[in-house]
């Protein structure tokens, strides 16, 4: 990885408080029930006031965007933070050879990819990829396509754009499971640069030691818990079962078993078997009833890996992930500060807390990265990276505010302005908005 840029939205676009409440109360066909289901939500899902939104949400247009405020936020995102990524490398448009680009919920004609083309007048004969539905994961997708790519072809340079359309895709609804998509996503993307030219190994940040992707859709459950549906009513939204952590944890299980042997060392890898073997014998002749689940045994990750790039999905995920994975406090903090600041970015929303690491001088030569990523489908994409070098402090998207991180406090404002919605008297109110 030869460089990085995420977006970030002018001031005006921030979801605050007030901000946000102007929006539930545009929505008609919510109530009093459907008011207390999105203030538990929203206080208890990580975000903070700086959050931002889509120009068209925060103008009153959500109920009707046009197939123009769709194309007006994936330029912003997309041309921004390339134009930051072109400058800061010293790389030119016409030396890109290939080409990704990963939105889930937006796929026009002419694709994304030809947009970028023609914008930035690239070659003709580079290699462009578009890939769509598949969520929060996509970015790692698009990063191990590229990586196989670069088995074939050699000296290149390559792009990966990851973002999401959310200025289309704003749910007007009531159905709970369905309101929850606008309580955790927000505006926000990334353009990372890539290449495999050996004389510009020294400039590089990372290198990607290895990845591994899984897919479980062939599960009815795990292919439905996280699906873009209409509701009765026709109105369109994203789909978030409670089946979603059953299958994230499936997923995530299927995956380490694959990925763990890659990047612990062998010494850990022994004492974990050796451990186990003892375990399931001592269980055989004390307890031999004992379920399956009580000769589980952790493994200690940080014998390989350094940091821990988590997907900040919501405060669920990564309490979640946390727990699993044994994580401190200091390990969770990047991950909680990037949802906290800038929400869920979808499948961008991993480089915001790259960033936040670089931002902290946290990474240093040799260090490794591991990067876990849920999306759609339902998929679990996992990577792990090794810094190249020393004095990685680009501030970035961070850059006016990081001094102000880690925040002790992450209680949302929601709690102290809006409480009253709790109040059982309101039961027997009719409230007129």
């Amino acid at each position: 990885m030869l460089g990085f840029e995420c977006f970030k939205a002018p001031d005006d676009r921030k979801l605050d408080t007030e901000a946000c409440v102007k929006v539930v109360m545009r929505n008609k066909n919510l109530g009093l029930e459907q008011y207390r289901f999105l203030l538990k939500t929203i206080v208890s899902s990580g975000l903070g006031e700086e959050t931002y939104g889509p120009r068209n949400v925060l103008d009153g247009r959500e109920e009707f965007p046009s197939e123009t405020d769709a194309h007006l936020e994936m330029d912003e995102i997309m041309f921004d933070t390339l134009d930051s990524l072109f400058a800061k490398t010293g790389v030119s448009p016409s030396e890109i050879d290939i080409l990704v680009v990963d939105v889930s919920l937006f796929s026009p004609s002419p694709s994304l990819t030809s947009r970028i083309v023609n914008k930035y007048k690239m070659r003709d004969n580079i290699k462009s990829f578009s890939l769509s539905g598949m969520g929060c994961s996509a970015s790692m997708v698009a990063v191990d396509l590229v990586q196989r790519l670069f088995k074939t072809y050699e000296n290149q340079l390559a792009i990966v754009v990851s973002t999401e359309s959310i200025s289309t895709h704003w749910y007007c609804g009531k159905e709970k499971s369905m309101m929850l998509s606008n309580c955790l996503f927000r505006s926000g993307g990334s353009s990372i640069l890539l290449t495999n030219k050996r004389e510009l190994k020294d400039r590089c940040l990372l290198k990607l030691k290895c990845a591994v992707r899984t897919n479980i859709g062939y599960d009815d459950e795990a292919y439905g818990c996280c699906i873009q549906v209409e509701d009765e009513q026709g109105y369109q939204g994203f789909l978030l079962t409670k089946s979603l952590t059953k299958a994230a944890a499936k997923a995530f299980t299927g995956n380490l078993k694959i990925l763990l042997p890659k990047i612990l060392p062998v010494y850990e890898l022994l004492r974990y078997a050796i451990t186990t073997l003892g375990r399931k014998t001592m269980t055989k002749v004390l307890n031999p009833s004992a379920p399956r689940a009580a000769l589980s045994f952790n493994f200690n990750l940080k014998s390989g890996v350094d940091h821990f790039c988590l997907h900040p999905g919501g405060r669920a995920v990564i309490d979640g992930l946390g727990k699993s994975l044994g994580l401190s406090e200091y390990d969770l903090e990047p991950t909680r500060m990037a949802l906290y600041r800038f929400g869920n970015t979808s499948a961008g929303g991993l480089w915001y807390v790259l960033s936040y690491m670089e931002a902290k001088k946290r990474l240093k030569k040799g260090d490794k990265i591991f990067m876990v990523s849920l999306g759609a489908g339902f998929m679990c994409n996992n990577c792990v990276w090794e810094v190249m070098r020393d004095g990685l402090e680009d501030t970035r998207v961070w850059e006016d505010c990081i001094d102000e991180y880690p925040r002790k406090n992450l209680v949302n404002p929601f709690t102290e302005k809006y409480s009253w919605i709790n109040d059982e008297c309101l039961n027997f109110v009719r409230l007129e908005i």
